[in-house]
């Protein structure tokens, strides 16, 4: 009977080796790639299974960014790494998302393509044990081919799924022997080795620091709207955001902001802006005079902005005023 395995796929290099190194020994790979809150845009997506494909797997992405949410990212039993990022507890929140896909998909394993000492939180032996327990692996069948051979066999490997002889012992943070391997694959794209997690981004983490601090209440586009456009905290604590370009203005707009107004210019070309609904007056008119900045506006000319319900007398103003307000 030929085996099948549903694979953690980040779309880097390490996991599309390990789903390689597993199809080539025969055994189907299905690649996830786990939404917990950055993925599944249609772009992406077709760079990820053009990506698995040359890996030799199948590809899906999972949206699970509402349970996540509510199950990991603000109360991880094994806390944070440097910024806000709950690694540990992220990755067994993943494998088991898998493990539970295993019977839908009638496989047998899990596999992923990390490397022991690689990331110093989540990729220590004693991390990958805590990721196994949180994971519910009862049956150990969480399976890592890149460094296979520095742990003990696993279920797929004693009942001889998978030739643990032809799986690989990587160690450390070097790249040096993936990139070897790639080449000799031939995969002609890859995301870059070392990409970071946005959850371990100091700017990005912060926003999450300040959004909890006003608002512990939040929504998967809340989430998402942390990533795109300019974010500032004004003075009597109302939230603005100003978009940096035409992608941010697109993206923000599709966001379900129901916590948020945005703010008409009255038609003038730019920034698209937003601002808490329960803002001070204070805060929308600087907020008008902000948004207005951003967009091709003139000095000394008065302009009406509306929020809401609320219409705002604005004038252009120094946008290094918006610098004073940014999180």
């Amino acid at each position: 009977m030929k085996r099948k395995c549903l694979a953690l796929f980040s779309g880097g290099l390490d996991s599309m080796l390990a789903m390689k190194l597993i199809s080539l020994q025969g055994i189907e790979v299905h690649a996830l790639n786990i939404d917990i809150g950055f993925g599944s845009d249609p772009v992406k997506n077709e760079t990820l299974a053009k990506r698995a494909a040359m890996a030799g797997a199948s590809f899906e992405s999972v949206n699970v960014r509402s349970k996540y949410l509510q199950d990991v990212l603000f109360n991880p039993k094994f806390g944070y790494g440097k910024q806000f990022n709950p690694c540990i507890d992220c990755h067994g929140f993943m494998f088991r998302t898998a493990i539970s896909m295993l019977d839908d998909y009638n496989a047998s394993f899990v596999i992923s393509g990390e490397v022991v000492g690689q990331r110093p939180m989540s990729q220590r032996n004693d991390a990958m044990a805590h990721v196994k327990n949180l994971a519910d692996d009862k049956d150990d069948i969480i399976l890592r081919p890149l460094c296979a051979k520095l742990l003990k066999p696993t279920l797929p490997e004693r009942e001889g799924w998978v030739d643990r002889d032809k799986l690989l012992g990587l160690n450390g943070r070097s790249r040096t022997p993936q990139l070897s391997l790639a080449k000799e694959f031939g995969f002609s794209d890859f995301e870059s080795p070392g990409g970071g997690c946005p959850y371990t981004m100091e700017g990005f983490s912060n926003r999450i620091r300040d959004f909890i601090k006003y608002d512990k209440d939040m929504s998967e586009d809340d989430l998402q709207s942390l990533r795109y456009g300019r974010h500032l905290r004004l003075p009597d604590g109302a939230k603005m955001i100003i978009g940096r370009d035409q992608n941010d203005n697109e993206k923000l707009d599709a966001l379900k902001l129901d916590k948020m107004d945005s703010i008409d210019c009255g038609g003038i070309i730019g920034a698209r802006s937003f601002i808490d609904k329960n803002a001070t007056q204070s805060d929308r008119e600087l907020a008008a005079n902000l948004a207005i900045s951003y967009c091709k506006s003139s000095d000394n000319q008065e302009y009406i902005a509306k929020i809401g319900t609320h219409l705002i007398k604005a004038t252009k103003c120094d946008k290094s005023l918006a610098a004073k307000y940014f999180i």
